[in-house]
């Protein structure tokens, strides 16, 4: 295992990170985020907030999309369900 370094500055919905690879940004909430790694790699991921359970896909064809739309589906279905 080696070792790395990483640093992250959120400003409001946007975060940039600066790492040994470079620099990336991205912008979401909490339980999706979609940008573009400090490689040049764009992602888009959602998770379940507070279970550890989530879904990442990279590359640009289009399947981030539906990704990141299905993800805010099952995060609002969730604070509804809180709120209820």
């Amino acid at each position: 295992m080696g070792f790395y370094y990483r640093k992250s500055v959120n400003l409001g919905p946007f975060r940039v990170t600066a790492g040994s690879s470079g620099v990336g940004w991205s912008v979401g909430g909490r339980g999706f985020r979609t940008g573009v790694s400090s490689r040049g790699r764009r992602y888009t991921s959602f998770s379940i907030p507070g279970t550890g359970v989530g879904y990442r896909t990279s590359g640009g064809n289009g399947s981030g999309c539906l990704v990141l739309l299905a993800g805010l589906g099952v995060t609002t279905l969730l604070l509804l369900r809180r709120l209820l």
